[in-house]
C-alpha cells in the first residue's frame, strides 16, 4: 500500500489547535479593499475556526 498523502492546498491553509479544532483565516481581505469599512477589514485579519459540520472533511484532507 502507498503512503497517503496530503492536500497540499489543505495543508497550507488550516492548522490544528491544541484542543483539536482546526483554525482558518477569514475570506474576502486579499483585494478590492477600498469599498469595505476598516471595522470589517480589522474583523477579517483575526483567525477563525472551521464549522463543526465542515471539520471531518477538512481532517480527511489532512489525514487527521
Amino acid at each position: 500500500m502507498p503512503k497517503v498523502k496530503t492536500k497540499s492546498g489543505a495543508k497550507k491553509r488550516f492548522k490544528l489547535t491544541g484542543t483539536g479544532k482546526i483554525k482558518r483565516k477569514h475570506a474576502f481581505k486579499s483585494h478590492i479593499l477600498t469599498k469595505k469599512e476598516t471595522k470589517q477589514k480589522r474583523a477579517l485579519t483575526k483567525m477563525g475556526l472551521v464549522h463543526k459540520s465542515d471539520e471531518s472533511r477538512v481532517k480527511d484532507m489532512l489525514n487527521i
